[in-house]
């Protein structure tokens, strides 16, 4: 790994001010009866010697909080002595929950967030063609669309993923992610800018890795996987940038960020409640020069990097959604096209074994030419898996064990098909 966050060793090297320190120390006692420094310390992510126990001593100096006893858990040591807020702490604690309700991990400062999204970006991942036909495997495509997403994803940059609905886009995008999320980054639980607190790490999008902590590893960050992010027709302009909690007074950072370092995927591109042209717009920047820019509630604009692999996956036309111009600034564009009658054969083969309906050319044979050819209709890569699940949900209701006959195929293809 490229990045190792380093715990640091007096409260300069934290990056962070005695004022956010002490704050932050404040609130963790007011919502504990007491707790001894060492405690503390795990509460606030930060090593006690040099760092907790300055906190301490500032906040005892100022009569914020007390020794309750030097007889703690643990021996003698200054590290297990236990501390409670005076009726002074008390106050100033409920005044830094006015400004501020974040209560965890103690932030990292915006320029070590900054470095370590430097340090751990996709430009030095490398997948090789064996590695993609691996991860890709339980997938049946051309091998014109297998040979293109490679070079797309050693891009690390963007791809647009277009094409007629259910041929396999989106389990496209979660394999490249499955690829990437082999490789494993630090995140910060949260950020700290001019005094405003950003939380980064998310336990709905963020897979944490386990693993027994050297020594001198920075417990403000967390390891996880790379990132894969996905959005869809619930995306808004707003889930583009910091989202500022009124109730608590602390930032959520937005999509592409807590992505960083790995995948944000836009799928069903264009059916947004936003226009498809604001949406784009707002990528402009951030695909071009590889950061993006978010804005405080003050006012303040900061930038932060933008090291994501970002995928469009659309079911519509593109040039309904996107002009010329902006195809550019979209590095690769990978039709993904209805599968040949070879390739269909093979998935229905596939999802047969794993459904365990006995396969049989004749039938599927029948499917084709009656349901199909007939009709006019182009194979999906999803209908296998669609009709077969229909036809067991039939044979359930009949009673029967579900079969490729006649009878089950017709009644599966009537009930699934619809005619425009």
């Amino acid at each position: 790994m490229a990045f190792t966050p380093v715990a640091p060793r007096s409260v300069e090297e934290s990056g962070l001010s005695m004022g956010l320190l002490s704050d932050l120390a404040l609130k963790v006692f007011y919502f504990e009866s007491y707790l001894s420094g060492r405690d503390l310390a795990l509460r606030m992510g930060l090593p006690f010697p040099n760092i907790v126990s300055v906190v301490l001593e500032f906040l005892r100096r100022e009569q914020l909080c007390e020794i309750r006893s030097a007889t703690g858990r643990g021996g003698f040591s200054e590290s297990t002595y236990e501390y409670v807020l005076t009726s002074r702490g008390r106050d100033m604690a409920r005044d830094a929950l006015d400004r501020g309700q974040y209560v965890g991990l103690a932030p990292v400062p915006l320029m070590d967030y900054v470095e370590a999204v430097r340090l751990q970006g996709l430009k030095d991942v490398l997948v090789h063609q064996r590695q993609l036909r691996r991860a890709v495997s339980h997938l049946v495509f051309n091998e014109t669309t297998f040979e293109q997403i490679g070079p797309a994803i050693n891009s690390g940059r963007s791809i647009f993923l277009f094409g007629p609905p259910g041929n396999g886009k989106t389990s496209i995008a979660e394999a490249i992610g499955s690829l990437l999320m082999e490789g494993d980054i630090y995140i910060p639980y949260a950020i700290e800018v001019e005094g405003q607190i950003i939380k980064m790490f998310d336990d709905v999008n963020h897979v944490t890795v386990e693993e027994s902590q050297p020594h001198r590893v920075d417990s403000r960050w967390i390891k996880i996987q790379r990132p894969f992010i996905v959005v869809g027709g619930e995306l808004t302009l707003d889930g583009l940038d910091l989202t500022y909690n009124n109730e608590y007074h602390y930032y959520e950072a937005p999509y592409q960020m807590k992505a960083n370092g790995g995948i944000f995927l836009v799928d069903d591109f264009g059916r947004q409640a936003v226009r498809p042209t604001d949406l784009l717009n707002r990528w402009i920047v951030p695909l071009e020069k590889r950061i993006d820019f978010m804005t405080l509630h003050t006012g303040r604009k900061f930038e932060v990097p933008f090291e994501v692999l970002i995928v469009f996956s659309t079911n519509l036309e593109p040039k309904e959604l996107v002009d010329e111009a902006f195809l550019r600034r979209i590095r690769h564009k990978i039709e993904v096209t209805d599968p040949s009658w070879e390739e269909f054969a093979e998935i229905f083969r596939r999802v047969s074994t794993a459904k365990k309906i006995p396969f049989s050319e004749a039938a599927l044979a029948y499917l084709i030419r009656e349901h199909y050819i007939k009709a006019n209709r182009p194979p999906r890569a999803c209908h296998a898996r669609d009709i077969l699940d229909q036809i067991i949900d039939i044979a359930g209701y009949l009673s029967v064990s579900p079969t490729l006959s006649k009878e089950l195929i017709d009644r599966a293809a009537l009930s699934y098909f619809v005619n425009f």
